[in-house]
């Protein structure tokens, strides 16, 4: 089946083809001219037979007359005929003459015994004899001779000659056929694999060299061996192999630099086919696919989405949005705590839209800085406001002369002095805060005991907790702890901090403690516990005790407590300052620990 789906093949099926139409064609028309021309076996044999019927009646008539049978003789010698007669006993009475151009023969060599027999009864019988000595064929014809106006039978007369050649002309042209045709058999052949070598294996070397190319070797170039059109089809494969090398190789770098563009990109890219399926991302679009599409999300409706089967969550709507307005959509999307900027644009191709392509930046940072920066104006706003509007009632009352006496004047004076403090600590913590968050903090390192900073905090807030009806306890090593490289000044504030808002927080009779001790895995450091035992706070608010103005309990103001907000915050930043980490523990109604954990290193 090869064969016949090969050019090879073709071509020897062609070339073969034609060379048995015309070798067909030529027998018919030589067969024709021979049937024309030439007699057959079967006319020479009707001819000899009616032949040997004239000389059967003649001889009746004139067998005693010498000179006729000689003249019928030399007749048809001329005809390369001989005749032979035989009695009614079949002996010869008149042999064959000896000629030179026919054999003489007797009638036993051309008929047998029996058939003489039958042609004696008055029938005919044909023979055709081959005289090995001559190396001819004769036809011979044996008819009854009667008696002259009667029906007895005297005797037969044989009549034979050389057989004509009509038949043996067709065998030899048809053998001369057969031998034409294997010939151009043979030849078709030699010539269908020379033409391979020629043709053929130049294709076949194009073939193997296109495999190559489909496979990538687009370096692959095929032998020009010839200057003529198969020679040129080389010479254009070639040039087109080699640009098609430069091609792919203008592609693959445009393709390696897009590709290093997206993964160098801190944002997300995710491109989408028409249907919404994702077909390309960058590193961090794919962590981000493969982010959402673990979670579940619901179309408008409440149907159920099936996970992987489009791009999630509300790139979804905006997928939606671009491809009916064909435009280019900026929008912002809320997952979980996450914020993300995107930008979607429609992708087009020869057909029409093919796709979208989404860029994503997390602005989560941006948008808590955001918010934090609103949130810090709207706390500062109330903070101010408070003890300004207080100051400013007051001082119009003294203006009015509200108060009457002196001890209510001094009392109104008090009150605004008061206030104004306040305002002026939540100036000093504002400034001290944005130092400290622009790195601008002033910190004096250097070697120093943690005992005496310890004594004196607790002598600091021992009388306070002793007037409220708390008991400050302290728990400090006998060995003592010496910090190689801290701010003590800035420690200090760390501690007052804490103390203050666990003293302001805890109830009469509850206990505050404060615990020192040293730690050494996983390295050399000092840990500082403030346990309290006041309201405690909700789990939920832990994360974001350390930001600017946020406060735990909901409904209470700064004004009762008297607290600014901050103290949390640069105490947050001054551990930071220290490479040291603060966390808390708190469950509602059991208390608040803070754990401060200083590195204990000696600087190099």
């Amino acid at each position: 089946m090869k064969l016949w789906k090969s050019v090879v093949g073709k071509l020897w099926m062609t070339i073969i083809g034609l060379v048995a139409v015309v070798l067909v064609i030529n027998g018919v028309f030589m067969g024709q001219f021979l049937d024309t021309n030439f007699a057959n076996s079967k006319d020479q044999e009707r001819s000899l037979q009616k032949m040997a019927v004239k000389v059967s009646g003649d001889l009746t008539l004139h067998k005693e007359e010498f000179s006729y049978v000689n003249a019928v003789a030399e007749l048809l010698d001329a005809q390369d005929a001989a005749m032979i007669v035989l009695n009614s006993r079949l002996e010869e009475t008149i042999p064959a003459s000896k000629v030179t151009q026919i054999p003489k023969l007797s009638a036993y060599d051309l008929f047998e015994p029996e058939k003489l027999g039958k042609v004696l009864e008055g029938g005919t019988s044909p023979a055709i004899y081959y005289d090995p000595h001559s190396g001819k064929r004769f036809l011979a014809v044996a008819v009854p001779q009667r008696e002259a106006g009667s029906s007895k039978m005297t005797g037969v007369v044989i009549l034979y000659q050389a057989q004509i050649s009509l038949d043996y002309t067709q065998a030899y042209f048809q053998n001369l056929f057969i031998i034409a045709g294997v010939i151009g058999f043979l030849l078709t052949t030699l010539f269908a694999f020379f033409l391979s070598t020629r043709i053929t294996q130049p294709l076949l070397q194009m073939k193997k060299a296109a495999d190559f190319i489909t496979l990538g070797e687009y370096k692959t170039r095929v032998p020009v061996t010839s200057s003529d059109e198969i020679g040129e089809l080389a010479n254009a494969f070639n040039q087109m192999t080699g640009r098609l090398d430069e091609t792919i190789n203008a592609l693959s770098h445009e393709k390696e630099h897009l590709t290093s563009v997206l993964r160098s990109m801190t944002d997300a890219v995710i491109t989408l086919d028409a249907d919404g399926r994702v077909i390309l991302t960058n590193p961090q679009g794919e962590r981000l696919v493969e982010a959402w599409s673990a979670l579940s999300w619901e179309e408008e409706g409440g149907e159920q989405l099936e996970k992987g089967a489009r791009a999630p969550g509300p790139l979804q709507s905006l997928f939606a949005s671009v491809v009916s307005g064909n435009k280019e959509i900026t929008s912002t999307i809320h997952v979980h705590s996450n914020v993300h900027s995107v930008v979607m644009a429609p992708l087009y191709s020869m057909e029409g839209l093919r796709g979208t392509v989404a860029v994503l930046r997390d602005v989560t940072e941006e948008h808590r800085l955001d918010k934090l920066r609103k949130d810090f104006v709207a706390n500062v706003s109330h903070e101010l406001r408070t003890p300004l509007s207080m100051l400013q009632g007051y001082s119009e009352a003294l203006l009015d002369d509200i108060a009457a006496t002196p001890e209510e004047r001094r009392e109104l004076a008090q009150v605004i002095h008061d206030e104004s403090l306040r305002m002026g600590r939540l100036v000093k913590d504002l400034l001290d805060l944005a130092r400290m968050e622009a790195g601008h903090m002033e910190l004096h390192f250097r070697e120093f005991d943690m005992e005496p900073l310890i004594q004196r905090v607790h002598r600091k807030f021992g009388a306070l907790c002793k007037e409220r009806g708390i008991v400050l306890k302290l728990s400090y090593p006998d060995t003592g702890i010496t910090l190689h490289y801290a701010d003590e000044d800035r420690l200090e504030q760390v501690l007052t901090n804490l103390l203050d808002n666990a003293v302001r927080h805890t109830p009469e009779g509850a206990v505050i403690e404060i615990r020192v001790n040293p730690q050494t895995v996983p390295e050399q450091s000092v840990l500082i516990e403030i346990m309290d035992r006041g309201r405690g706070i909700p789990r939920e608010d832990l994360p974001y005790i350390f930001e600017r103005f946020y406060k735990a309990d909901k409904a209470r103001t700064r004004g009762s407590s008297g607290g600014t907000g901050l103290g949390l915050a640069i105490v947050k930043n001054i551990v930071d300052a220290h490479q040291g980490t603060i966390n808390a523990e708190s469950e509602l109604g059991s208390g608040t620990t803070f754990f401060i954990k200083i590195p204990n290193r000696i600087r190099i």
